[in-house]
């Protein structure tokens, strides 16, 4: 059910503030060291998970690759990150056993700000999240190639106590999955998905490992 995350454009997901929250730490840490204007771009190994508030499953997210560019003259940060498939298992009325895999694809640019002054992170992407497939008690349904949230969900990411440039840290944020559209013959499978997975309370973390300037 869930096969995160891929751009729209490069099949990769610009992650939500995940990406901007940890380069733009660490690009805050080399500000002084940096004149106005100049830019700092950060590569981190990054691995994390959502939990789906809905169905109660939790999916495991990478290990991928996190990349910021972060503005060290006024803080303004842009985002990506590069994950694997995700996959997502769980019991639908806590009998019937569901798997599937799922693609996050990015609305518009990540974007965010990071604090010059004490290297608190801010970031917000619009995600699409679009279901590849799903099966029902072993059986594959025929969700298609269109089966997707109807509208972005907006994912908003904040750095935590204890983040270090140096050694990394988590960024963590709750966001809600949008109802879906189109998804099997007819839309006959939107109803049973939208009751499955979507609504508010969802949250993703990701940790951050030791970044290294490009």
């Amino acid at each position: 059910m869930h096969r995160l995350m891929r751009s729209r454009y490069a099949r990769s997901l610009t992650v939500p503030a995940a990406v901007g929250l940890v380069a733009a730490t660490a690009v805050a840490a080399s500000a002084t060291a940096a004149s106005a204007g100049t830019s700092l771009t950060i590569v981190y190994p990054v691995h994390g998970s959502t939990h789906l508030k809905a169905p109660n499953a939790t999916v495991a997210l990478g290990p991928g690759t996190l990349r910021s560019t972060v503005n060290l003259g006024n803080g303004k940060l842009t985002a990506s990150l590069t994950l694997p498939t995700a996959t997502v298992s769980f019991k639908e009325f806590g009998l019937i056993p569901v798997s599937g895999k799922t693609e996050f694809l990015q609305d518009g640019a990540t974007t965010g700000k990071i604090d010059l002054n004490n290297g608190a992170v801010t970031t917000t992407s619009h995600i699409t999240l679009r279901i590849v497939s799903m099966s029902l008690a072993g059986v594959p349904l025929p969700v298609g190639s269109k089966c997707e949230s109807a509208t972005p969900a907006a994912i908003t990411l904040k750095s935590q106590p204890g983040f270090s440039v140096v050694s990394g840290g988590k960024l963590t944020g709750t966001y809600t999955v949008p109802p879906f559209a189109h998804c099997g013959p007819l839309g006959l499978l939107t109803p049973v998905i939208n009751t499955s997975i979507t609504g508010p309370g969802n949250t993703i973390t990701f940790t951050l490992s030791a970044g290294k300037a490009v």
